[in-house]
């Protein structure tokens, strides 16, 4: 461990523009403009106005799981960049760091000696490792971001984030069924036909996320009867065996496919093929202008906003944080007109004015079964205190943890 005394911490300080040099890496600048901090923010930051206290060296680092080559990591990193410059604070950036090891761990005590106040990670194997330095290093802060251990830690300076993203895959599906309504009733398919999804792995955070999707596909009318095959891959990032299982998928029969994995091999696959895809963490619209419909994505620079400035104004932040469609954290990337159906935008407007105003919920157990029964309550003791998920007619994703915990495989959705 690198913990170091107080006479060292004074010397690191003033060396920290040297040290500087090595450990930040300039990321690309945010793609768009930066968003307004959650309402959290600026209850808990009266004086976010004002500029921040001048530090030489990095004030905030993100330990990425792999850099831009995934979507997945480049939005982190978007977001990130974003926060801070829009904050005025200096940032480091450690990528590829594996998150089955003690990379994550090194990684983060390395980010905390250069001079970071608050350390973030973007996979949630990370978790465990950034507990380990939270735990020895008290006075920095730091984030496992999508990991689900803060809660039980009990410790002031860990924390949890994450957003509801099953209500921005939840859209993404009703424009995708919208594209199949139109499908069907033009011919090009039957009305019990199949699609498809790319899942890296078998975790609550994809259950949550494919589920949401085919749901909000579902909803459209003239899609009730259709079903979706699901193939894992077995890993966050490949772009051969994800457009592997793209290919499997379409060659099985599934007509339009989307994914939660990080590269373009599916949206490759389905733009060779000619099948609609709906994507993740980024419009694939420049590389799949005949194919791509619209994609979700979580925006982390609100959270990463409303955290830097409370670390910057001495003070902790939430221990959870949940991001939502309010706080602008769910967003929905541009959507495809020459491929979209008509009315599809519209159609998604009055979407995500039921999911804010609480009339339309993803996981409404009406809309769904398994083994043919609607579930009246769901059991979820290994995730949060409370246990319970299900109560007024819907399952509650996402509200009492951050982190997903929706793992139930419903009616109409294959895993091969």
């Amino acid at each position: 461990m690198k913990k170091l005394t107080a006479l060292l911490l004074a010397v690191a300080l003033c060396l920290a523009l040297v040290a500087c040099g090595t450990s930040t890496t300039q990321a690309p600048a945010a793609t768009q403009a930066p968003a307004a901090a959650p309402e959290q923010a600026a209850e808990a930051a009266p004086e976010a106005a004002e500029a921040p206290a001048a530090q030489s060296g990095p004030v905030a680092g993100l330990i990425c799981l792999h850099d831009e080559n995934s979507g997945y990591d480049a939005n982190f990193i978007n977001g990130f960049v974003a926060a801070c410059e829009a904050l005025g604070v200096e940032y480091s950036i450690k990528k590829n760091i594996d998150d089955t090891n003690t990379e994550g761990y090194d990684a983060a005590c390395e980010l905390a000696d250069d001079g970071c106040k608050v350390v973030f990670s973007d996979s949630y194997g990370h978790g465990s490792y950034l507990l380990q330095a939270a735990q020895e290093i008290p006075e920095v802060h730091f984030t496992s971001c999508t990991a689900d251990n803060a809660q039980s830690a009990g410790l002031d300076n860990f924390h949890n984030a994450f957003a509801q993203i099953h209500n921005g895959r939840y859209i993404a599906g009703v424009a995708a069924g919208m594209k199949l309504a139109s499908m069907i009733e033009e011919g090009k398919c039957a009305a019990d036909c199949k699609v498809g999804y790319v899942a890296a792995m078998p975790y609550a955070e994809v259950i949550s996320g494919y589920t949401s999707w085919f749901l909000g596909l579902r909803s459209v009318e003239g899609c009730e009867n259709v079903t979706m095959d699901v193939t894992y891959t077995g890993t966050w990032l490949d772009e051969t065996l994800e457009k592997e299982a793209a290919e499997k998928l379409i060659s099985g029969g599934c007509v339009l496919i989307s994914q939660h994995a990080d590269s373009m091999g599916a949206p490759n696959a389905c733009q060779a093929a000619g099948v609609p895809n709906v994507s993740y963490n980024g419009s694939t619209m420049a590389a799949c202008p005949d194919t791509y419909i619209i994609s979700s994505r979580i925006d982390w620079e609100p959270y990463f906003t409303y955290a830097i400035q409370a670390v910057l104004n001495g003070e902790g932040y939430d221990t959870d944080y949940i991001g939502t469609l309010e706080t602008g954290s769910v967003k929905l990337t541009e959507l495809n007109e020459n491929v979209a159906a008509p009315g599809t935008a519209e159609k998604l407007a009055e979407v995500e004015s039921g999911l804010l105003d609480g009339t339309i919920h993803p996981f409404a157990t009406e809309n769904w079964t398994v083994n043919g029964e609607h579930l009246e309550s769901y059991d979820q003791a290994a995730f949060y205190e409370g246990n319970e998920c299900i109560w007024d007619g819907y399952f509650h994703e996402s509200e009492t943890r951050s982190a997903p915990y929706f793992d139930i495989i419903i009616d109409g959705i294959n895993v091969l």
